[in-house]
């Protein structure tokens, strides 16, 4: 039997060539070329998968495009719509904010700058939240005998087991 060799296509210099490795870069975070759009927006910090639905349908781009393939026109689109979306209240993550009582949606360095002023405000109110937060403990109710232990040692209840079983087998 013969083997056939691929056939090499002729070298086109029209031809769109798409480097799907590139980096492209929306709202100060590089996402990778070859991500769709509806999924390379959820890289960017503040921006949900319901915000991203809302995003390309709002204006119109194709959720299963490649980010690589957008035009620098519908990037800076995504910019001005990402920064102040016209989208319903529940979408947002900023709702009747505390200094300015409007509904407002944070993105990035924002979004941690905010909750880090949050957090030192519970803390310095001295809330139930805000001592939680200080020693390192959670703060929505969940269980602390098994998790949250953060480099500390196991406890006591451990050390009697393992003696126990060291005392039946030398038994």
């Amino acid at each position: 039997m013969e083997e056939t060799k691929p056939i090499k296509k002729p070298f086109n210099p029209h031809e769109k060539k798409v480097d799907e490795g590139r980096l492209i870069r929306i709202l100060s975070k590089d996402i990778p070329g070859n991500m769709t759009v509806y999924s390379g927006l959820t890289k960017i910090k503040g921006i949900s998968w319901s915000l991203s639905n809302a995003i390309c349908k709002a204006l119109k781009i194709d959720k299963k495009k490649k980010i690589i393939e957008l035009s620098p026109h519908e990037i800076e689109k995504i910019s001005e719509f990402a920064k102040k979306p016209k989208i319903p209240k529940y979408l947002m993550n900023r709702r009747n904010d505390l200094e300015s009582g409007e509904d407002k949606h944070l993105l990035g360095t924002d979004l941690d700058l905010q909750m880090e002023f949050d957090i030192k405000r519970l803390k310095k109110i001295k809330s139930y939240r805000g001592y939680r937060h200080l020693h390192g403990q959670p703060t929505r109710g969940q269980k602390t005998r098994s998790h949250f232990r953060k480099n500390k040692t196991k406890g006591v209840g451990i050390k009697k087991k393992k003696a126990a079983k060291e005392e039946r087998i030398s038994a």
